[in-house]
């Protein structure tokens, strides 16, 4: 099953795709996709619904971030072992974790604004994991019954804010639209296994990062369980779980977004993102 929250930014309406790719309004069954409606039970009521019994939305609207009312936005840093080489850092004994603002999230085709200051702003397609029940001290066996779904991430991420001076992750992960998700919140049901999926990412038309998830450091499961021994992971919280090779900061030399970019970028099964890259305005 594949959901979607479309309209205008602070005005999105939950949506279900149908078999040919048609959004059709949900908003008589449920007012939002967010934390109180992700549930096990909640999205199997869904699942037993006909598409076709609801409102077909007519035209292309904007689609806006898969999940409302985010929570916590969680991310793992140098998770493909690859990545962690070009970036000249070492392949971690343990998950790196740090957050991300919730105040980055914009809907997946939204513009990347550029922030003030900036000269080392950066592309990270990565699988997002979405929490539907909560998770705390949770066995790796049972991890995966605590996901609701999976959707793309793009972790922009602002390398000197990050990396330079004080450095702070956190710092260059979380300017304003650093964090489009979406365009579809996929159930499991869809993704047998999420660590079998094809990713990639283009600037201008050119592949930089071609990756697959079976090659992480520590896959969705551990890593749900292994979050659940520091925090408890709450309905609608995302997990954005790292990004293969390719970004930016490992070109030679290094390769940044600037205003006119075209960011294109996909997970296999949980659809794509166009963003343009677009000037902070004064």
């Amino acid at each position: 099953m594949k959901l979607l929250r479309y309209g205008e930014s602070g005005q999105e309406r939950p949506g279900m795709i149908d078999s040919s790719g048609e959004i059709h309004d949900l908003s008589g069954i449920l007012p939002d996709l967010s934390s109180e409606y992700l549930s096990a039970d909640s999205l199997d009521r869904l699942r037993q619904l006909d598409p076709a019994s609801l409102p077909l939305i007519d035209g292309t609207p904007r689609v806006g971030p898969c999940v409302g009312k985010v929570g916590k936005f969680v991310c793992i840093g140098l998770n493909y072992s690859d990545h962690a080489a070009e970036s000249g850092m070492a392949v971690p004994a343990e998950p790196v974790l740090f957050m991300k603002a919730t105040s980055a999230i914009c809907g997946p085709n939204d513009d990347v604004i550029i922030p003030r200051g900036s000269t080392k702003s950066d592309w990270e397609v990565e699988l997002g994991v979405v929490i539907g029940k909560e998770a705390k001290y949770v066995a790796l066996h049972d991890a995966l019954s605590h996901v609701a779904g999976y959707c793309v991430v793009n972790d922009l991420s602002e390398r000197a804010f990050q990396l330079e001076g004080t450095g702070q992750w956190v710092k260059g992960k979380s300017a304003d639209t650093f964090g489009p998700i979406g365009p579809w919140l996929v159930t499991p049901d869809e993704v047998p296994d999420p660590q079998n999926l094809d990713m990639w990412l283009e600037v201008d038309g050119h592949r930089y990062q071609n990756g697959n998830t079976r090659t992480m450091v520590f896959g969705v499961a551990y890593l749900v369980s292994y979050l659940s021994r520091f925090m408890s992971l709450q309905p609608g919280d995302i997990i954005s779980t790292g990004t293969p090779p390719g970004v930016g900061l490992g070109q030679k030399p290094p390769v940044y977004l600037r205003p006119g970019n075209t960011i294109k970028l996909g997970i296999e099964g949980l659809g794509q993102q166009t963003q343009q890259v677009v000037a902070c305005p004064d």
